[in-house]
């Protein structure tokens, strides 16, 4: 004789598959059972990939915007740093700085025959140093970076080249404000004189008159979005030369530290171990908008999605209703031949997060393909239709990033399982109330 091998299956499992399976006779049923199996699935693949993308924002903001915004930055107050190297030896023996650099910031114009741009911001950098704390010499796409170290060179934004039709080798013109104290030494020398008319236009003139320097491009560098527009660099030596200070003085250093997100706290504690009055900055204030905007859309989404999938599980509710006036009878003969009110509960809780589950597996498969893939497709959509998602003229980056974070997957995929679970309480507590002898007695 042989015997044929039996697994155990509970008696709930058994009655709940044959219950989804006979399901699909019932056109209306099927309908409703199929929607919200699509609908769970829907939110939960379209949840995954929008946190996929949130979370390639971040990283993108983490580790490319921040390579050239400073993490943090301590600037002077009334006085520039009297010995810059003393202070960067300092800070490098400080756990959490990587690495320091000086620098001193400036602003002016640049002009090229009639064309002028105004720069936002030019730095003075070691341009060793800086090498350190940015990885602007990465983005360098015409000249070069060490080029800085000779007399009268800059190196400016693709958007400032662009502007001015400039190119390696070029000579522009600088203006940059005078901060010679031209105001405090005619103060002195006409001290206790009695000032003619002209003599203070003549002084006025001076100090408005602005520092004027032909300088020499030897590098361009493609970052993207306004700092190729706003952002030059020279040497230390030249800036310290424009503003009169000795070779040691700075106005502050750049500081690169461990966690970009604790930024703000290293600065700070940095700031109070020091004997000098400095202003102290980071990321947060100039680049903090775009890391709280990335976090207000993943909580926003995330509600979103969630509200999405609470609607698409309540169709749970409305199928498993009908599922139990379908088989009230089935319910009653269960029930005169002993099943508890447990057992028949848990029936229709199965049957009902069957689409729950097969939703979130679909949906879960389907997102996390998506978001390993999104640049890729969004790419090939973009040459397809012929248009661009992100313009790298306005953002710091001109595509749309992706990293699947696996607790992100882990927690839609629980929050659905969740409300479809939620969605089958009620319904299956009202098949437990069906009384045998109300229905047999009808039949």
């Amino acid at each position: 004789m042989i015997k044929t091998a039996r697994f155990y299956r509970p008696l709930s499992l058994f009655l709940a598959m044959r219950y989804v399976r006979s399901r699909q006779g019932n056109g209306f049923s099927s309908f409703i059972s199929a929607s919200s199996t699509m609908g769970i699935g829907l939110g939960v693949m379209v949840l995954i990939i929008v946190l996929s993308a949130m979370n390639g924002f971040e990283r993108e903001l983490s580790q490319r915007l921040l390579s050239i915004v400073p993490h943090a930055e301590l600037i002077g107050v009334n006085e520039p740093l009297p010995d810059w190297r003393k202070s960067i030896k300092l800070l490098q023996n400080t756990p959490d700085v990587i690495a320091a650099a000086p620098v001193i910031k400036m602003s002016g114009m640049m002009q090229k025959g009639s064309q002028l741009k105004a720069i936002g911001e030019l730095r003075g950098v070691d341009v060793l140093l800086e090498t350190q704390v940015s990885s602007i010499s990465d983005f360098i796409i015409e000249g070069n970076w060490q080029a800085l170290t000779q007399e009268n060179t800059v190196v400016i934004g693709a958007g400032i080249a662009k502007k001015l039709s400039l190119k390696i080798g070029d000579k522009v013109q600088m203006f940059l404000p005078r901060t010679d104290g031209l105001l405090s030494k005619g103060g002195q020398q006409q001290s206790g004189q009695a000032q003619s008319k002209g003599q203070r236009q003549s002084i006025q003139q001076q100090i408005r008159a602005p520092m004027i320097r032909s300088m020499k491009v030897v590098g361009i560098f493609k970052f993207g979005g306004l700092i190729d527009d706003t952002l030059a660099y020279m040497s230390i030596e030249q800036a310290a030369n424009f503003i009169n200070y000795n070779e040691l003085q700075a106005q502050g250093v750049r500081l690169k530290v461990k966690d970009v997100f604790s930024a703000s706290k290293i600065a700070r504690d940095v700031a109070y171990t020091w004997d000098h009055y400095v202003y102290i900055l980071d990321w947060t204030r100039t680049q903090g908008p775009i890391y709280h905007d990335i976090q207000l859309v993943r909580m926003v989404m995330f509600i979103v999605m969630a509200l999405v999938i609470a609607v698409a599980s309540f169709n749970i509710v409305s199928t498993l209703i009908m599922a139990v006036n379908d088989k009230k009878s089935d319910i009653a003969i269960l029930k005169t031949m002993g099943a508890s009110r447990s057992l028949v509960m848990v029936t229709f809780m199965i049957q009902g997060l069957v689409n729950g589950v097969i939703g979130c597996a679909v949906g879960a498969l389907l997102g996390i393909y998506i978001s390993l893939n999104l640049t890729e497709i969004v790419l090939a959509m973009e040459s397809f239709f012929g248009t661009s998602v992100l313009s790298g003229d306005v953002y710091f980056i001109d595509f749309i990033p992706t990293y699947l974070h696996q607790p992100d997957v882990v927690v839609t995929v629980t929050t659905a399982l969740i409300m479809s679970l939620c969605a089958t309480l009620y319904p299956a507590w009202q098949a437990t109330k069906i009384e045998p002898a109300q229905v047999l007695g009808q039949v």
